[in-house]
């Protein structure tokens, strides 16, 4: 579901909304069992489902696991990426051991070193396409496209002039090397349900 802002945003004094108050209305609005996000100005709400949060599960308890319970890793938390009003709750990332929020107490995307998405069907196109830019233009060194309707990964790394370099497909239950990434570690994804 999309929802755009035009009414609010006319309503605005300034005739401009700010990217703050978007995320106040986003909050207000957005109800339990949803995520919601601002892909390119417009809210964006999914349903959240058990295969979803299955897939989620398995990899952050894989990233504790590696990088310890105090690392730095973050679910459906905003995430502020380059573009025209670009704000996502990625389903899970890790952001860099040592890195601090900004001053208004969100991570910046320059320390983010992992990203995971999982498909809903009624937001895959941003998924595959306007996130997969916008990481790619902020330089996430590594974005995870787990698919359970096509029990697939879409791994992508090496971002450079805004897009990524290489990218690789791989089945539900075969391991993921990402030993010469960032990570420095290989997921397994044997656990990932299929929808």
């Amino acid at each position: 579901m999309t929802i755009t802002l035009t009414d609010r945003t006319e309503m605005a004094d300034s005739g401009e909304q700010s990217f703050d108050d978007m995320f106040e209305l986003l909050y207000e609005i957005v109800p339990e069992g949803y995520k919601g996000e601002i892909v390119e100005g417009a809210i964006v709400m999914s349903p959240q489902r058990r295969t979803h949060s299955a897939i989620i599960k398995s990899v952050l308890l894989q990233l504790a696991s590696h990088f310890g319970p105090d690392s730095p890793i973050e679910m459906d938390v905003r995430l502020d990426l380059p573009g025209y009003r670009n704000g996502f709750a990625p389903d899970l990332y890790k952001v860099s051991d040592g890195a601090e929020p900004d001053a208004k107490g969100n991570w910046r995307y320059q320390d983010v070193e992992f990203i995971l998405e999982v498909i809903s069907r009624e937001t895959r196109a941003n998924d595959y396409g306007k996130k997969a830019a916008a990481y790619a233009v902020g330089e996430i060194p590594v974005y995870l496209i787990a698919d359970p309707y096509t029990g697939q990964c879409h791994v992508h790394t090496m971002p450079k002039d805004g897009e990524y370099r290489t990218s690789m497909r791989l089945d539900f239950g075969e391991p993921i090397d990402l030993t010469d990434t960032a990570l420095g570690i290989t997921l397994t994804t044997g656990k990932f349900p299929r929808d």
